[in-house]
């Protein structure tokens, strides 16, 4: 299971750009004026104009706003530079530095350092950085549970995530509390009841791949009573706010229950996402894990080539069905064969 890092927290004494320029009204004021030129382009070089002037009139908080405002655009070198001048005054760059250097953006990656700057984050006794906590001992959990940067060891990450999803607190790590459910519903024994508990805190807390996780462990009854329809409302609610994972298996659902006109409509929609760009912008929109992308991808693409082969709510086409079973299996061959086998075994 790859993990991606925690997004930045917002802070409680600035939260956004945006609050900063609706305490700033000249911010945005040209718009009004230039309403023609109201473009992405534009406002970043505008608003890096008026951040160079806050700066230049020693707005403290303008350095850190124009190094995140670079991070946001993908400008990483120039972020990194940024953060770097700061660092020993804003602990929000301190965070962001640890993130870039884990990751290597904008840099090659330095995992050892990524983590210092994470434990000066959980180790710190300034209030300033106290937002910041949960999501760094994520981080740092997610170093231990990959073995990068520290030595590897389930049993700190689990206490560092345990520690960032502080018992369900919709203000501490609400990625924390969906990795404590992927992670007791994977571990060897599993710990399914753990796993439901901790998704259900996350989903509460509008956590994206919990909620889709969630109707899976209704459909099949793992950690949970077997609900059918508590599990259909779960897939059928992701799969709109765009869970792929969650999209997939209701593919699966539709076709086991031969309603194969929806399966088709609903399957022909995930199959057809770009395999090379799709799965990395969708991770980043909707902050589900690459990994149950792929797979949801994947499963959505081989039912619909079972559709297409066997002539299944919509007309019979062998050739576009290989096609299509061809994704499936570049995407994810593991799944893909798990798949091939039950259409061995007769069971789809």
């Amino acid at each position: 299971m790859k993990l991606t890092s925690e997004n930045l927290p917002k802070n409680p004494f600035y939260t956004s750009m945006s609050q900063y320029a609706a305490n700033h009204p000249q911010f945005f004021q040209w718009r009004k004026e230039k309403t023609d030129h109201y473009n992405h382009s534009n406002l970043v070089d505008k608003a890096l104009q008026l951040l160079k002037e806050r700066i230049r009139r020693g707005d403290a908080l303008a350095y850190f706003l124009r190094g995140q405002l670079y991070f946001e655009e993908g400008w990483y070198e120039e972020a990194l530079e940024q953060f770097e001048e700061i660092k020993e005054k804003d602990h929000q760059a301190t965070y962001q530095l640890g993130v870039m250097y884990y990751d290597g953006l904008g840099i090659a990656a330095n995992a050892e350092k990524g983590v210092e700057y994470m434990k000066k984050i959980v180790d710190s006794p300034c209030p300033k950085a106290r937002h910041l906590k949960f999501a760094a001992a994520y981080n740092l959990g997610r170093a231990y549970y990959e073995g990068k940067g520290v030595k590897r060891s389930d049993e700190e990450a689990e206490r560092l995530w345990l520690f960032a999803a502080d018992n369900g607190n919709p203000k501490a790590s609400v990625k924390a509390q969906c990795i404590l459910g992927l992670y007791y519903s994977t571990k060897e024994p599993k710990e399914l009841e753990k796993a439901f508990y901790w998704h259900s805190e996350a989903c509460g807390n509008g956590n994206l791949e919990s909620q889709g996780a969630l109707g899976l462990m209704y459909l099949y009854g793992h950690g949970i009573r077997q609900d059918t329809e508590a599990a259909l409302h779960c897939l059928k609610e992701a799969a709109e706010r765009g869970n792929v994972y969650a999209q997939g298996n209701l593919v699966q659902y539709y076709y086991k229950m031969k309603f194969f006109t929806k399966c088709i409509t609903f399957s022909k929609r995930i199959a057809d996402y770009d395999e090379t760009h799709d799965i990395s912008i969708i991770a980043q929109v909707t902050d589900c894990l690459p990994e149950f992308i792929n797979r949801g991808m994947a499963m959505a693409s081989f039912y619909h080539a079972r559709c297409l082969q066997l002539g299944l709510g919509i007309t019979k086409d062998e050739e576009t069905a290989r096609l299509y079973y061809s994704k499936a299996c570049r995407l994810n061959p593991a799944m893909a064969d798990e798949l091939h086998s039950l259409v061995i075994h007769q069971r789809i």
